[in-house]
């Protein structure tokens, strides 16, 4: 055999060999066991035995390759009161090439800065609104290049467990939607809603040096609010203008967001629910967002912490009604890492806040007059592997 021959013989062995190895299905699988102590203001019992420490979350992640179509899922299993077990998220994914890429079922809305518009374990209070990582029903198409990135979506709904003519969302997940409630305690809902047909849209421009690296960006969103009582729908919608600064070590998200629900209800309009964790509350039908964050790491040699990062989140919720109460909260904290052990100290503070202070359904609606600050001391300790 000649040269030539064996050159050939060589080149489609090769050409062979990477056809088989990539019909092989790729699967990784990961997950994460957290633990959670809280101290918290509002509660005397609480303040009296020194806080509480238990179970927060054990949750599996899979990622499967084969084809050319990916998998991705994260399921979590919180305890009963807590919402129980939940899907996070979980998608069929293609990469067209390296810049463009599509997604279907349960994935990530591309509205504000993503993953996280947040540094905490507490997120941010858009987080509290559906506003910040939330995940539903549908398809995303994305693009990334060096400079411009942007994303288009169209959500069917949120993320549906029951698929009744007539059924109400559960209660059972992980980001906030539009819900159903009981507002006057007679064992039946007063207000019925669900999201339909949404449409999202999201650009980013990024520019800087190699040391600092800026990003400015725009988002738009427009759904349907379907009112299971009526049978009517009527519409949602949300914008935001967000920037993201990254200086080496440092870095700060900034980002001011705009809602409005259409419910035409007129016994209550100016609320609507919203649900996750296995209970619902209320909030403003119309609100503006105000958020601001930054952090630094610390990189370091003290085995086995390899990094100390020292964070501060702020968010504002200035609400249209004139006669309710604006809600705040602020989160100081460190987020420390030691190998696959990722601890957040939080100090977080909040005023008509559900999740930091006494008062939970109406919090984030009419809220309390004169309403104090509020106090949660929180460490939260997980083993991500």
């Amino acid at each position: 055999m000649n040269f030539t021959k064996k050159s050939l013989v060589l080149v489609a062995f090769s050409f062979v060999t990477v056809m088989f190895s990539q019909e092989k299905p790729e699967v990784k699988i990961g997950g994460a066991l957290r633990f959670n102590y809280n101290l918290s203001s509002w509660k005397d019992g609480q303040k009296k035995r020194g806080g509480d420490f238990g179970f927060d979350v054990f949750r599996i992640n899979a990622k499967a390759k084969y084809k050319g179509i990916k998998l991705n899922a994260e399921y979590r299993f919180y305890s009963q009161s807590f919402g129980g077990g939940m899907l996070k998220q979980g998608w069929l994914g293609y990469d067209f090439n390296e810049k463009d890429n599509i997604q279907l079922g349960l994935t990530q809305v591309p509205f504000g800065i993503t993953q996280y518009n947040s540094h905490s374990w507490f997120f941010g209070i858009n987080y509290y609104l559906g506003l910040e990582d939330d995940h539903d029903m549908g398809v995303k198409f994305t693009h990334k290049g060096e400079k411009w990135e942007y994303a288009l979506a169209f959500f069917k709904n949120a993320e549906e467990l029951n698929f009744g003519s007539n059924s109400d969302v559960s209660d059972s997940r992980y980001s906030y939607d539009v819900a159903s409630i009981d507002i006057d305690g007679d064992g039946n809902f007063d207000l019925r809603y669900k999201e339909t047909n949404q449409l999202n849209g999201k650009v980013n421009y990024h520019f800087g040096s190699k040391n600092t690296q800026h990003q400015i960006g725009f988002s738009a969103q427009y759904g349907g609010l379907y009112n299971l009582d009526t049978e009517d729908t009527s519409s949602h919608h949300a914008f935001a203008l967000h920037y993201q600064l990254n200086a080496k070590n440092f870095d700060a998200k900034a980002q001011v967001s705009t809602y409005k629900y259409n419910t035409k209800n007129t016994t209550y309009s100016d609320l609507i629910a919203l649900t996750a964790y296995g209970a619902p509350y209320l909030t403003a039908t119309e609100a503006t967002t105000y958020t601001l964050g930054a952090a630094y790491t610390f990189p370091v040699k003290w085995k086995p912490i390899s990094s100390i990062q020292v964070y501060n989140d702020f968010g504002y919720m200035d609400k249209a009604a004139e006669n309710f109460e604006d809600s705040l909260m602020n989160v100081f904290g460190f987020l420390v890492t030691a190998g696959n052990v990722y601890t957040y100290i939080d100090f977080a503070a909040g005023k008509d806040h559900p999740w930091l202070g006494p008062v939970w359904t109406n919090a984030l609606a009419n809220g309390t007059p004169n309403a104090d600050w509020d106090m949660r001391f929180n460490i939260n300790i997980g083993y991500y592997f």
